[in-house]
């Protein structure tokens, strides 16, 4: 169900090199979020920015109705973010949930998430969908440098506990070296896809979120290994309901747009 809210700040705090985490109070959204969906936001003291933004929904707490949303510094208007704050007279307005989010085929029983950069937070969501199932997961993070890895412990602290994948830690690179293997997360997913064929126990899905050079190297991964692969495709976007047409993915299809037929699409129907 899409509502139009208020939602206070109840928490907003650096947490590493330009990101933050925000938590916000929005108990519909929090209790109908699916996993790959976004919210509209609309920014308090941005009067003379009309457009909403797009954000996807890192984590939802039903029983504190709650959400988390993990942003990264790159204009004014998420630099503006940076300066809301519990208590402040005017709080963010939401549009949400929106969008078509990540579907794992049925009876999967072993998935490949890949996370790049902030690519890590809309994957959580599904992270523990199927952790709370029974599939075995195994997470390969990537990013610039150890201090951007910033959902690599949450991951962890969830892959310790369950008994499906309790063996397994999250495969993390940084493009300096300075956490995990040094380049790009892209060799950690050959070396997962190997292992997991070799193990006689290949997996049944994929699916990755980050840059766009990342995704479309990731989908042909996963092509050529015949895995069937999901792609969350993020674009700028005006409305966010669909009615404007600002943020369309070329697909073998023709048009779509990442708002409402997307953001998260088949890798094969995205016209690399």
């Amino acid at each position: 169900m899409m509502v139009d809210i208020t939602a206070p700040v109840l928490d907003n705090h650096q947490v590493g090199p330009r990101l933050h985490l925000m938590t916000l109070s929005a108990p519909v959204i929090a209790s109908s979020i699916k996993p790959g969906q976004f919210v509209h936001m609309q920014i308090p003291g941005m009067e003379g920015h009309i457009l909403r933004r797009p954000f996807s929904v890192y984590a939802a707490n039903v029983s504190e109705g709650t959400i988390e949303i993990l942003y990264q510094v790159v204009g004014f208007g998420s630099e503006r973010m940076t300066k809301l704050a519990p208590g402040d007279e005017i709080a963010p307005k939401l549009i949400g949930p929106v969008g078509h989010g990540w579907a794992a085929p049925e009876k999967c029983e072993r998935a490949l998430l890949v996370g790049g950069g902030v690519g890590a937070a809309p994957l959580y969501l599904l992270f523990e969908q199927l952790v709370a199932a029974g599939v075995d997961v195994t997470v390969v993070l990537g990013a610039q440098t150890e201090a951007a890895l910033v959902c690599r412990e949450r991951y962890a602290r969830v892959l310790s506990t369950a008994g499906c994948c309790a063996e397994n830690a999250p495969l993390c690179a940084t493009d300096d070296g300075t956490f995990g293997r040094a380049g790009f997360c892209t060799s950690l997913v050959d070396d997962a896809v190997s292992e997991a064929n070799a193990s006689g126990k290949p997996f049944d899905y994929l699916a990755v979120c980050g840059p766009e050079p990342l995704m479309k190297i990731v989908s042909g991964q996963a092509a050529q290994a015949n895995i069937p692969c999901q792609v969350s495709m993020e674009k700028r976007m005006a409305c966010g309901v669909g009615a404007c047409l600002s943020c369309v993915v070329e697909t073998v299809h023709g048009k779509k747009r990442s708002c409402v037929d997307g953001p998260v699409f088949d890798a094969q129907e995205v016209a690399w």
